[in-house]
């Protein structure tokens, strides 16, 4: 059986988006002749627990952790709060943010490159160079974000004759939150420098999204393969679907996604239509940025929010498929249209139809378009908007609103750790 090593930072007990893609590789990889070695950070900081994932880790998989030091510990002694927020995404808009979050968010982009893990390169590099050969690994994949997780690769292919995959879940430099970090000119090309040096000394890159692979081509000569997150065959309760008009965010919701145009929509609908009124509720399930909940509150939709919190994967899973209408929302910017959230694909097989928004020509509207899974609207289509939710109420009041989508099983994680395994077998 061939051997691949695995380096990720996130892995159970986290939770959230990050762990999901390579626990689902790994749960299928050995079912095509790869045996998975794991190698993961033995104390992480992870903002968002989830100890039910613990049990989808297969018997399989070879899993080596080693402790990692990572300054969050020291910068949640000034506010921990604040820390795990910073960790986890949600960042406050500049023009809110006190001056305990500037000085956090420029230590952040300044002092640690090119993320937090930096200080566990040099000691796993050392570690994994040993581990690599006592095994006879000839194949390295490293995954990122934390990008950092990139340079072990990197200095791992400096010292040893193997195959090295790098796997981008996001971009580096044009992700969304790497402007928000108060980078100086030196810290920004420092940046630019690793970014150009991990995309030029790898095999061959994965992406999740076509634009980053556009992205990545005017930086590297090296192979670029597409690979998406998707969806798993989920094992849930029977469903009972809401009674209420539900609209349904799951996943974290970011400062920068907060949808203005639908907050007024919603408001102007609840005003004009009683019965919308009596039936409407926006339920919010994750991380959900105090300045989202404060403009929902401008708008005067916080009586009708049910707001859950974080919960299990497997709830949200649940609650995926007993929601009315699922929200989908991308920030809207040139910077997010090879986001493709990973919510999306466990989204298409819940079969209720998703209400998205974003950027014009993103990755993930195509998507949804193609599947016949959901609803498009830019962030000025105000109108168009207004008429898609009004229509879905009116379909949901007749009991009618159904999905049809086509052409899921592309997405499914046993197809897609197909692909991944046909590009591991194909290295030399």
């Amino acid at each position: 059986m061939k051997k691949v090593l695995i380096i990720a930072y996130y892995w159970p007990p986290a939770g959230g988006p990050g762990v999901q893609r390579w626990l689902k590789f790994v749960k299928y990889l050995p079912e095509m002749g790869i045996q998975p070695h794991v190698y993961v950070p033995e104390n992480p900081t992870y903002p968002i627990m989830d100890k039910e994932l613990v049990a989808e880790i297969q018997p399989e998989a070879i899993i080596i952790k080693k402790r990692i030091f990572e300054p969050y510990g020291l910068a949640s002694v000034f506010s921990k709060k604040h820390t795990q927020k910073i960790s986890s995404g949600i960042i406050p808009n500049s023009r809110k943010q006190s001056l305990l979050q500037k000085m956090l968010l420029w230590v952040r982009g300044n002092a640690f490159i090119p993320d937090a893990r930096v200080f566990w390169v040099k000691p796993s590099i050392k570690f994994l160079e040993k581990y690599i050969q006592e095994h006879q690994i000839d194949t390295v994949i490293t995954s990122g974000p934390p990008h950092s997780l990139h340079l072990i690769g990197l200095g791992l292919k400096e010292k040893l004759k193997i195959n090295w995959i790098t796997d981008f879940r996001d971009p580096w430099t044009t992700i969304g939150y790497h402007n928000e970090l108060k980078l100086s000119r030196k810290s920004a090309a420092k940046h630019k420098f690793l970014e150009s040096q991990v995309l030029n000394s790898c095999d061959t890159v994965i992406v999740t999204s076509q634009t980053t692979k556009k992205e990545f081509q005017a930086l590297t000569n090296k192979p670029i393969e597409v690979i998406t997150n998707g969806y798993d065959v989920e094992k849930v309760e029977k469903v009972i679907v809401d009674q209420k008009f539900t609209l349904a965010h799951i996943g974290s919701f970011l400062s920068q996604r907060n949808p203005r145009i639908l907050w007024k929509c919603l408001k102007e609908i609840i005003k004009e239509n009683p019965s919308f009124k009596n039936d409407f509720e926006l339920k919010l399930i994750g991380a959900i940025s105090p300045e989202v909940l404060q403009t929902i509150a401008e708008f005067r939709l916080d009586t009708y929010v049910n707001n859950l919190g974080y919960v299990s994967h497997k709830e949200a899973i649940y609650h995926q498929r007993a929601s009315q209408v699922l929200l989908l929302i991308e920030i809207d910017s040139e910077e997010t249209k090879s986001i493709i959230p990973g919510k999306l694909f466990e989204y298409m097989v819940s079969e209720r139809p998703i209400l998205a928004m974003g950027p014009e020509n993103s990755d993930f509207e195509l998507i949804i378009k193609s599947t016949n899974t959901g609803v498009f609207h830019q962030y000025d289509e105000y109108d168009k908007l207004k008429e898609t939710i009004l229509d879905l109420y009116t379909k949901y009041q007749s009991n009618n609103l159904k999905v049809h989508a086509v052409g899921l099983q592309q997405y499914s994680r046993k197809n897609l750790t197909k692909q991944l395994a046909d590009l591991i077998t194909s290295l030399k």
